[in-house]
């Protein structure tokens, strides 16, 4: 979850927001700013973001696996833009990883960018060393601008689509890693969620 406490038009309000990331509380501010200025009551409208849960595939967080081999996994595999991007990493980035796990992203394409595609998921090279992600699995001819653009000791596997990267990254699978999985809907990053799910039993 959030928590946040703002000045929304004059009024303070503290509230619980249902789903983690600064980007969803600076949506739900948006939403209670609408409530304020059309009369709506903002406590009662600030009381129900605590029930909010994130739809499939944008932001669901499973917990996956037994003792021994358990994961968190971030399913952000809807899709996918630099704004979008950056903002799950972000999410990522914050996440606490229990005892020796990493933070792993897996992440495919960013389509429809034209001709400044390739820099733009090179891009990511910096906010992914600034945040600390451990690791980085990458698929599509995109984001091999941004896995070349890695040191080495954050490159993890390559390939050239969803279903080549599965295996490597199933087999790299380690107890206490936090995976965020995100990429446009047409680089097809859902099945590798549903790999892991398959392979370490499915979350809670």
């Amino acid at each position: 979850c959030s928590c946040v406490t703002a000045d929304i038009l004059g009024e303070d309000v503290t509230f619980k927001l249902g789903v983690p990331g600064e980007h969803m509380a600076q949506n739900a501010l948006a939403v209670l700013a609408a409530c304020k200025l059309v009369g709506g009551d903002l406590a009662e409208a600030a009381l129900a973001l605590a029930g909010l849960a994130p739809a499939k595939g944008r932001g669901v967080r499973l917990t996956l696996g037994e003792p021994g081999l358990s994961v968190l996994v971030i399913d952000e595999s809807y899709n996918a833009n630099p704004a979008s991007m950056r903002a799950a990493l972000a999410l990522l980035g914050q996440a606490k990883s229990d005892g020796a796990g990493r933070l792993v992203a897996v992440l495919g394409d960013m389509l429809e960018l034209g001709g400044d595609a390739d820099l733009l998921h090179a891009g990511l090279a910096e906010p992914i060393e600034q945040l600390g992600i451990d690791v980085v699995h990458a698929c599509g001819p995109h984001m091999s601008a941004l896995w070349e653009s890695l040191p080495t000791d954050r490159r993890g596997a390559y390939a050239a689509t969803s279903q080549d990267l599965i295996e490597q990254v199933v087999c790299d699978l380690r107890d206490g890693d936090v995976l965020m999985i995100k990429g446009s809907l047409g680089s097809r990053m859902a099945p590798v969620v549903e790999a892991i799910k398959s392979t370490l039993g499915d979350g809670n």
